[in-house]
């Protein structure tokens, strides 16, 4: 089975935070892989891993890294594909360095940069599959239906402040 939509990251020691966004795609129902590659250790590799990821049925790809965090433009510069770039908190400047690595490229090579971390990894998986519903109205379904339990949970959150400072 074809896998839709691939997640890079630099080092397994990032699966922590990437798996936020593989659990969104298996949430979802989309088919994802999961791999480790860099831009700097293994460059050749990420070059042919990018050059190739269309043919092989890949719709979007997202690429977590943190400190120089190169993986996500190292990946755009060789595909058509959507790339979607989460910078991860990797040193001692808490992601700042991978943030700007990540959200700052060149014309012509666009990468979406969501936050740090997380919630970032989060918000990749959920862009993938936005991406994904632009051509399947299930998505489309599930993402509504997403959206209206968010809200819901947000007013019974606020239902339940109001009760409590009415104490």
């Amino acid at each position: 089975m074809t896998k839709l939509v691939s997640i890079v990251m630099g080092s397994d020691s990032d699966l922590e935070v990437m798996q936020e966004c593989a659990d969104v795609l298996k949430d979802f129902g989309v088919s994802y892989e999961m791999q480790v590659m860099s831009a700097h250790r293994t460059p050749d590799l990420v070059a042919k891993f990018s050059a190739n990821a269309a043919q092989e049925g890949k719709k979007v790809i997202i690429a977590g890294a943190g400190a120089a965090a190169h993986l996500a433009g190292a990946i755009a510069a060789n595909t058509t594909l959507p790339v979607i770039g989460i910078p991860l908190a990797a040193t001692a400047l808490n992601g700042m360095d991978a943030l700007l690595a990540t959200v700052q490229m060149p014309a012509g090579v666009p990468v979406a940069t969501v936050a740090v971390g997380k919630s970032g990894a989060k918000n990749a998986g959920l862009l993938a599959v936005q991406i994904l519903a632009l051509s399947d109205a299930k998505l489309v379904e599930k993402l509504a239906k997403y959206k209206s339990a968010m809200a819901k949970s947000c007013q019974e959150k606020n239902q339940r402040l109001q009760e409590k400072i009415r104490k």
